[in-house]
């Protein structure tokens, strides 16, 4: 795992830059949707205006969400857009001035930055502490207002176009009302979700668009890195939700998101899909935005492997998900990512070897390239790789399911101490799902 020493640059651009301010935004509903955009600067001199558009559908209705409901779901939403621009130069100073922030709210905000900048920190070698890191400081004595509105029985599903998202909505739509969500819409995103039999038009999408500005500076040589997407998606499916009168929003975040990605510390590149995150996410909107809406992750009862069982048998969808981030754009399996090589392992189990070669276009178990690739995912190197894949045990356990490993670059491999069977016999109790989901998951799991 490749590592820069940018110690002396972030201590360098903190003496340098030293205030980020979060001076506001605007959203403006139409005949076309929700349309956002911030505005934030770091001392006058950089500036940024990210966008956020909820395109109109029949079945969201805008009315409904009065004005204070909307800003304050807004804002939060900025809240965690605004760290994808403080980290192109860390300064010390956040300055907020939409809303008075209370003391526990400035905790909350913190303890989210610093952990979900774990992957940031540790990879350009920054040291850091969530005491020292950052301060949060209000410029305003108005405050968001936490509402309450009459919700249906409907769950929001967002979709990423990867085996995870497919079970939630395989399980899910059968049962209830089910409405599709994508951030950015590509390939294997719109694909699956024609395979569930919704079209586009019977979608939320968002389109959330970056600032040039912040590009320019990651290409002049400012700090870039990995920042929080899963806590941004957390937000603005707030809004989604209010505007489709849906009280649920299932997740698709599994228990193996718990798991670090560095041996002995808490860095783990899944943070904001982590059920820490899950449960801090629900007591703060609870408090701070509303009761009514809520948020949990239908299958953190399960592992990846049993997920990859469910998935297994989604047939339709083999020849169109997609989890490969390296190959997101041209919507393809790369063949040389730590996610393409994962999930050939971890639908190893269920799948025959024509079939994963059927869904990856090549045999990615002789490509000996992927061996160094292989020992981060199974625990012989010391860190994980920084993507959304499962732990070693369960990569242990599949490769210890093949029949034969002689010749491909899972031998040698640590054995595990369980096997598949084992595995796919757990159900992680630390879950928040209300208990018609948790009856659905366990029909589905026992039957």
């Amino acid at each position: 795992m490749k590592r820069t020493d940018n110690q002396q640059k972030y201590d360098a651009l903190r003496a340098e830059l030293s205030v980020f301010t979060y001076q506001g935004f605007e959203a403006k509903v139409d005949r076309d949707g929700l349309h956002i955009v911030y505005h934030f600067d770091i001392d006058g001199k950089h500036f940024f205006n990210p966008s956020v558009d909820i395109p109109s559908r029949p079945f969201l209705a805008w009315e409904n969400i009065d004005r204070d409901a909307l800003d304050t779901m807004v804002f939060n939403a900025g809240m965690v857009e605004l760290i994808s621009y403080w980290k192109t130069a860390c300064p010390r100073n956040v300055v907020v001035k939409p809303y008075r922030l209370t003391e526990e709210q400035k905790k909350w905000w913190k303890k989210l930055y610093f952990n979900g900048l774990g992957e940031f920190f540790y990879l350009n070698c920054i040291t850091a502490t969530e005491d020292d890191f950052m301060e949060i400081e209000s410029a305003s004595d108005r405050e968001p207002k936490p509402f309450s509105m009459p919700l249906g029985e409907r769950v929001v599903v967002p979709i990423g176009g990867g085996k995870d998202s497919v079970v939630t909505l395989e399980l899910l739509r059968s049962k209830m009302p089910v409405t599709p969500l994508i951030v950015n819409p590509r390939g294997a995103t719109t694909a699956c979700v024609e395979a569930a039999g919704f079209g586009l038009d019977s979608c939320i999408v968002i389109n959330r668009k970056l600032d040039a500005h912040m590009l320019e500076m990651n290409a002049e040589g400012y700090l870039n890195g990995h920042t929080p997407f899963s806590a941004m998606l957390a937000f603005l499916t707030l809004i989604a939700a209010a505007a489709s009168g849906s009280r649920y929003i299932a997740l698709s975040n599994e228990s193996s998101a718990n798991e670090s990605t560095v041996k002995g510390t808490n860095i783990n590149h899944q943070y904001s899909k982590s059920v820490e995150f899950e449960s801090d996410f629900r007591s703060y909107v609870e408090r701070y935005v509303s009761a009514d809406i809520q948020y949990f992750s239908f299958l953190r009862p399960l592992s990846e492997m049993q997920i990859a069982m469910f998935f297994s048998r989604c047939k339709p969808y083999h020849p169109v998900f997609k989890s490969c981030n390296a190959g997101s754009k041209t919507d393809i399996w790369c063949g040389k990512c730590p996610k393409c090589l994962f999930t050939w392992i971890i639908l190893s189990p269920f799948l025959t070897h024509d079939e994963l070669v059927a869904i990856f276009g090549k045999d990615l178990s002789t490509d000996m390239s992927l061996r160094p690739v292989f020992e981060e995912l199974s625990g012989i190197a010391e860190v994980k790789p920084f993507e959304c894949v499962g732990t070693v045990e369960e990569v242990r356990a599949a490769v210890g399911a093949m029949p034969d490993t002689k010749g491909t670059i899972f031998a040698p491999c640590p054995a595990s101490n369980r096997s598949v069977g084992d595995i796919l016999k757990d159900f992680n109790d630390d879950n928040f799902l209300p208990k018609e989901f948790l009856n659905i998951l366990k029909l589905a799991l026992y039957e």
